[in-house]
């Protein structure tokens, strides 16, 4: 029984691909930039938003579903403290075109201020996490209520002070994240893995069900199994 396989676009070194790996996913990454350290199952060196096709087959015939964490510069507060946003590409509108056109369940994340019809905000509080790091999640298949099974974030500025501006070398931020086969720079365009296990789990839910119109549903299988 084979695994789902999921299609991580601007993937980097992997935070999310490891994610979805741990909740029973073949992930396949791709990138424009050259990824050495990424963690996935296989890596593709092109243009997320060129993806139509996967090895001259279409997207949907290649995949179950897709996650996209288009770049959040510009719409991140902190483009502001290093430079201009309007230097930076607005790729949400595009990313999410993209992603209808496949017909395949899709994800997508970014940071607080960009255009998403988010489902959820995930803090890293809610895993129990010393770190905040917020990132929100729009899907096209209802996405998930956490709320009620992860609680409300709760942050201590006392018991975060890296995150709120401490004078902690960056290795300490990176290492809380969970992803210690990054350098510390990948690892600042990265979500804890955490996150993508979370919502792997719900996914794989999604995917098994009879009520999910995608041809590649696999063998039903449930939140826990294949791990």
């Amino acid at each position: 029984m084979s695994k789902p396989r999921l299609l991580d676009l601007f993937c980097g070194a992997g935070g999310c691909t490891k994610g979805y790996q741990e909740a029973g996913f073949y992930v396949v990454g791709v990138d424009i930039n050259p990824q050495p350290n990424y963690c996935g199952d296989e890596f593709y060196l092109n243009d997320a938003l060129a993806m139509t096709e996967f090895d001259s087959r279409p997207l949907a015939a290649t995949f179950d579903a897709i996650h996209a964490s288009p770049p959040c510069q510009h719409y991140a507060n902190v483009t502001a403290w290093r430079g201009n946003h309007a230097d930076h590409a607005d790729l949400v509108g595009t990313t999410r075109d993209l992603l209808n056109a496949t017909g395949l369940p899709w994800v997508i994340e970014n940071v607080d201020g960009a255009p998403l019809d988010a489902d959820f905000m995930l803090c890293g509080t809610m895993f129990g996490l010393p770190i905040r790091r917020h990132r929100y999640f729009e899907t096209n298949w209802a996405g998930v209520e956490t709320w009620g099974t992860l609680g409300p974030c709760g942050h201590h500025p006392e018991d975060y002070s890296f995150d709120h501006g401490g004078k902690q070398p960056e290795s300490v931020y990176r290492d809380a994240m969970g992803v210690p086969w990054m350098t510390v720079t990948e690892s600042r365009q990265a979500i804890p893995p955490v996150y993508s296990r979370h919502i792997g789990d719900y996914l794989r839910v999604h995917l098994a069900s009879p009520l999910n119109p995608h041809p590649h549903d696999r063998c039903g299988v449930s939140v826990g199994e294949g791990r």
